[in-house]
């Protein structure tokens, strides 16, 4: 039998409950009730159980190079463009616009901690 995917781990410097707040508030997925501010993880949890939680985890090291593996999110009932305004409003940062005159494309964007993540066409645009 094959394993599953449990968890995607992201290493931070900060408070990993801060982190999981901004990715529950961008993904509207909740915070595990266990967790607190200060605690040294925190966790998403996928409602529906069925896909990996998302844990964050602080690490001393402060992170040196670009992702390895990163999310590519499409909007659901917004544009491209309101999405990259909705995570700058919750604390991410823009990187790139790679935006095609057609309108493929994306926007890579950063979270706090500068983990890289990508808004594709939205399910408007």
């Amino acid at each position: 039998m094959n394993p599953t995917i449990r968890h995607i781990t992201f290493d931070c410097t900060g408070d990993p409950y801060e982190l999981a707040l901004f990715w529950s508030a961008l993904l509207g997925r909740p915070v595990s009730d266990d967790d607190k501010p200060g605690d040294p993880e925190a966790l998403i949890e996928d409602p529906s159980g069925t896909g990996p939680g998302l844990l964050f985890v602080r690490v001393p090291e402060a992170k040196a190079a670009k992702n390895r593996l990163h999310f590519d999110l499409r909007p659901t009932g917004r544009t491209r463009a309101q999405e990259v305004t909705r995570a700058i409003g919750l604390g991410a940062r823009q990187l790139a616009d790679h935006t095609r005159p057609d309108g493929k494309g994306w926007v890579t964007m950063a979270d706090p901690e500068g983990n890289e993540f990508c808004i594709e066409r939205g399910e408007l645009d």
